[in-house]
């Protein structure tokens, strides 16, 4: 974020007298905020995240993943392998719908925690590493408003990075093996119209899943002036989720854990969506958004990051 933009979107408070600039009476007086200054920030904000050349070859990179997938796949399809694979994948040749499916499936255990690890080590971290989160925060901006900007245009830029593999996705499986009614896992059919709201309905619970991720990594990403730091815990806490998530012995704590219902989103490809199902999946997330989120905020807001 420019600090120019920050400094532009407050004014000092009005004098009891109605002069604006001139000496106030109380020395703590707050700086107020001009009318629309939040939504100049978090589009400098966006701006800024969305214009880092690391974060554009991301968001390439990702949407490039359905497309190799689907290529493959359809070399493939006229050997022995068709058909076969793990999951959604090996229905990705019936029909093109399933490789929005199976390239989420995909990126979901590592490719998008990475993301959310370098989204949220640069919101912090590398503005400390950098200094200028030194400077924005020697001008009269209130700090709970500029983690609140940095963690919307973070969840922005991982919602779009789940959107653009699912356009590229929904893109390719149409050129490269068409569309057609949807076989649920039920064995039962729908049209592909409505098969294309259940993807929709995919890409929006993958989207939201990790939100929780995101607040963890904003917290790591408030302890430390070394973004490869708060990266690397990010992507080290969801893989551990993920471990734990796999040992019987600790089958009480599964459902509390950060990556337990990111494969819900199967529910949309049954004959009848079970609301408690996605319901319990975004209620943790939730939980872990609230947590983190307040232990970012308690951590930002005390921190000495000016001296």
């Amino acid at each position: 974020m420019s600090p120019a933009d920050v400094a532009g979107a407050r004014r000092p408070a009005a004098h009891p007298g109605g002069v604006l600039g001139g000496p106030a009476t109380d020395p703590a007086a707050e700086w107020l905020p001009r009318p629309g200054a939040f939504g100049r920030m978090l589009r400098s904000e966006m701006a800024l995240v969305f214009g880092r050349r690391r974060n554009v070859a991301l968001l390439s990179g990702l949407a490039a993943v359905p497309l190799l997938l689907g290529l493959v796949l359809f070399v493939a399809q006229d050997t022995a392998l068709a058909g076969q694979g793990p999951g959604f994948v090996g229905r990705v040749t019936g029909n093109g719908l399933f490789l929005v499916v199976a390239s989420l499936f995909l990126c979901l255990p590592f490719l998008l925690p990475l993301t959310i690890g370098i989204a949220t080590g640069d919101a912090v971290a590398g503005e400390a590493a950098g200094g200028t989160l030194r400077y924005l925060l020697s001008l009269p901006v209130r700090r709970t408003r500029l983690l609140v900007v940095k963690a919307l245009a973070t969840l922005a830029f991982v919602g779009a990075a789940v959107l653009g593999i699912a356009l590229v996705a929904l893109a390719a499986g149409s050129a490269l093996f068409g569309l057609s009614d949807l076989t649920l896992l039920s064995g039962a059919t729908i049209p592909v119209a409505d098969g294309v709201l259940r993807m929709a309905g995919v890409v929006a619970y993958v989207a939201l899943s990790l939100t929780g991720l995101v607040a963890v990594g904003l917290f790591y990403s408030t302890l430390t002036e070394v973004p490869v730091g708060a990266m690397a815990g990010t992507v080290v806490t969801a893989v551990v989720s993920a471990v734990l998530d796999t040992l019987p012995q600790l089958s009480a704590i599964h459902p509390a854990l950060l990556t337990h219902h990111w494969l819900d989103f199967a529910e949309f490809l049954r004959l009848e969506v079970d609301p408690a199902v996605l319901g319990q999946g975004l209620a943790v997330q939730a939980a872990w958004v609230a947590v983190f989120g307040a232990l970012a905020w308690s951590r930002f807001t005390t921190a000495d990051v000016t001296s």
